[in-house]
């Protein structure tokens, strides 16, 4: 199973802080030790929301809003991309992570859908197609 942990934003992070060297380094040990276990797939930190934008749908209309974003705390600051045999492995794994901030945060655990979890179709299997071409 595949999972998405998200590192909730914080003031420092929308601030564009940047880590320290002693977090840096704690981090790279514990990234380190999810390479050598075969879980870690993918991760990376995210600039902050004031170099985003958002993408808003009414029907078939799009309106772009740029960052900043309010809600710091319903933000994400940072991800990794998983591999647990279920909810429970990815928990034990993410509990060894550093804290990623200065003060109190939260990471979120959530699993990805896979193709396997739907049903077969024609659109399933286009899906199955753009796959293979996007893992050459």
């Amino acid at each position: 199973m595949r999972f998405i942990v998200m590192v909730k934003a914080s003031k420092d992070s929308e601030a564009g802080k940047m880590p320290s060297e002693e977090l840096l380094g704690e981090m790279a040990k514990f990234n380190e030790e999810l390479v050598k276990a075969g879980i870690m797939l993918d991760g990376n930190g995210l600039h902050p929301s004031s170099k985003g934008a958002r993408i808003r749908f009414a029907g078939n209309k799009r309106s772009v809003v740029d960052g900043p974003f309010a809600e710091t705390k319903e933000l994400v600051a940072g991800y990794w991309i998983i591999q647990a045999k279920n909810l429970a492995e990815a928990v034990e794994w993410m509990k060894r992570c550093p804290n990623p901030h200065y003060d109190d945060g939260e990471i979120e655990i959530r699993q990805l859908f896979e193709l396997e979890d739907f049903g077969e179709s024609p659109a399933v299997d286009h899906h199955r197609e753009l796959q293979k071409m996007t893992k050459k």
